[in-house]
């Protein structure tokens, strides 16, 4: 036993050893080539986006002048899957938006700046008619989820605001734009009213959501036009959390005390759930390392499998309607870091496995956590102090996964995807397949490659296996190229950046092709994605 634990202590110094100086370990991975039967089918626009509704018009334009930028950033993206990301607009100021058919566009008021919220949501907003039409700016093919107010418990508000949305979507202009509405939300995270003045603390229980949701429906129904029969219908709860009881705020809680059986709930046939990885909101500072980190990835995201197997069972769809790495618009120096691209890839294509349909990631003006940044900044997004220049539309480093997912999903709107089981701790991967066959493999190294580390970049040396036939005989590999996991910009996805004035890729694609059981050196924070031939 002594010459064991004393061979056990030489292996380990060797390995720490060979760790300090760079070289790499080998990690054996095993792809199925023909997809298992509990592989995920996956949506195209499996990561999709969450707008804040306040400045909507920002990410929109103008019915002259539209958010070229934004468009191309949303193009990116349909060029990869053959379809254009769903959009979601609403969120916290959906609850503080009313209706003015004299106003064009809109009116917000702001609270002042802080330094843990440097662009905070508007606390007042008053829309007209041409607010909710500039949706036909939109790339070809896009599907819209709005919010209407149920917050202020003022049904003339959203039953104004419906309507104005069903008239925008019946316009010439929208059928043209080919831009669909999907779905009206009514109100954001209802199980939060009793916290933010909304409802009264003593009396908000599900049930009295489940009676008042009820109420709305059944006029918002009228006023947008919502029938069993073609067209938009309702998606429900777009709750903060989840209780995962059937006794309260929780899609089992919700169901359990009727939202479903009532004519208009009826007209329900998706679930919304919001959910952040951590929050921001008191000024606390986060690891970049725990927001990686392949295990708290499947922790936070398992914990709602309870919710989605419940959804599932009454045939309807489940997404995380609104999500994020931090709430309050993310944490500085975490939030919007090469870093947190590998979260966004890990944890959207997770979510997948869980039977999550959709992963809407929330973006607001100036927020931390955005894949996309809109429009021109003048304050810093890390502490709202004032910009030296301004700061103009660009795309921040998660936008990079939504490329990477975008790319593996691929085209035919039909794959499906797997992960695979890898025995390290930082080291992640999915297979995807087309037509039961495999096609493409995602690797991702979480472990946090940081601009204050010392030593020397470690990787690991994956050596692919394939079971249930013969092998494929090349594979081509793309890398996404990344500094440091805390960098802010400078990332390329083979060999291009789309940190450009326009969010069109700049530089040539950049590949290498080698033979399918050679092994793949994975870097610390590196992804890559192998297409098989």
């Amino acid at each position: 036993m002594l010459a064991l634990l004393a061979s056990l202590s030489v292996l380990s110094a060797q390995l720490t050893a060979a760790s300090a100086q760079g070289t790499s370990a080998a990690l054996p991975v095993s792809l199925p080539l023909s997809a298992p039967s509990s592989a995920a089918t996956l949506n195209p626009d499996l990561l999709s986006f969450s707008i804040e509704q306040d400045l909507w018009t920002e990410w929109a334009g103008t019915t002259s002048s539209p958010n070229t930028f934004f468009q191309n950033a949303l193009g990116n993206l349909a060029q990869r899957t053959g379809q254009t990301p769903w959009i979601r607009i609403g969120a916290d100021s959906e609850d503080h938006t009313n209706f003015n058919a004299a106003i064009q566009g809109s009116e917000d008021l702001f609270p002042a700046p802080t330094t843990t919220v440097p662009y905070p949501e508007a606390s007042s907003i008053v829309v007209g008619d041409n607010f909710y039409s500039l949706a036909s700016n939109l790339p070809k093919g896009t599907r819209v989820i709005w919010g209407v107010n149920f917050g202020q418990n003022n049904l003339t508000a959203a039953f104004l605001e419906a309507r104005s949305i069903m008239n925008a979507f019946k316009s010439s202009a929208m059928r043209e734009a080919d831009v669909t509405l999907e779905f009206i939300e009514i109100g954001n995270e209802a199980d939060l009213y009793s916290n933010n003045g909304f409802r009264n603390p003593s009396t908000w229980t599900i049930q009295e959501y489940v009676k008042e949701w009820t109420n709305f429906a059944e006029n918002v129904s009228v006023a947008a036009g919502i029938t069993s029969g073609s067209g938009p219908k309702f998606i429900g709860a777009a709750f903060a959390g989840s209780s995962h009881s059937t006794s309260s705020f929780s899609p089992q809680g919700a169901i359990a005390n009727g939202l479903l059986t009532s004519a208009p709930g009826k007209l329900i046939t998706a679930i919304s759930q919001h959910h952040y990885s951590g929050s921001f909101c008191s000024g606390n500072g986060a690891l970049l390392q725990d927001l990686m980190t392949k295990a708290n990835i499947r922790s936070n995201v398992s914990s709602f499998s309870p919710d989605v197997v419940a959804v599932k069972a009454q045939g309807l769809d489940y997404v995380f309607g609104e999500t994020n790495s931090f709430s309050c618009h993310g944490a500085p120096n975490v939030s919007n870091t090469a870093g947190a691209a590998l979260w966004t890839l890990d944890y959207t294509l997770f979510s997948s496995q869980v039977g999550i349909s959709r992963v809407h990631f929330h973006e607001g003006v100036g927020y931390k956590y955005n894949l996309i940044q809109p429009a021109t900044l003048t304050r810093s997004i890390l502490d709202g102090s004032p910009l030296s220049q301004p700061l103009t539309p660009h795309v921040q480093p998660q936008y990079y996964a939504a490329l990477i997912a975008a790319e593996a999903i691929g085209t035919t709107g039909s794959s499906t995807a797997t992960e695979l089981t890898i025995d390290n701790d930082f080291v992640s991967g999915y297979a995807f397949f087309e037509g039961g066959m495999l096609k493409r493999a995602v690797l991702i190294n979480s472990q946090a490659f940081l601009s204050t580390s010392t030593g020397p970049r470690t990787a690991v040396n994956v050596d692919l296996t394939f079971t249930g036939g013969s092998a494929p005989k090349t594979v081509q590999i793309k890398r996404l190229k990344i500094n440091h996991a805390d960098d802010a910009s400078g990332l390329q996805w083979a060999g291009q950046t789309f940190e450009t004035s326009d969010a069109k890729p700049s530089g040539q694609i950049s590949t290498q092709t080698q033979s399918a059981t050679s092994a793949i050196e994975l870097s610390e924070t590196e992804v890559v994605l192998l297409a098989f031939q």
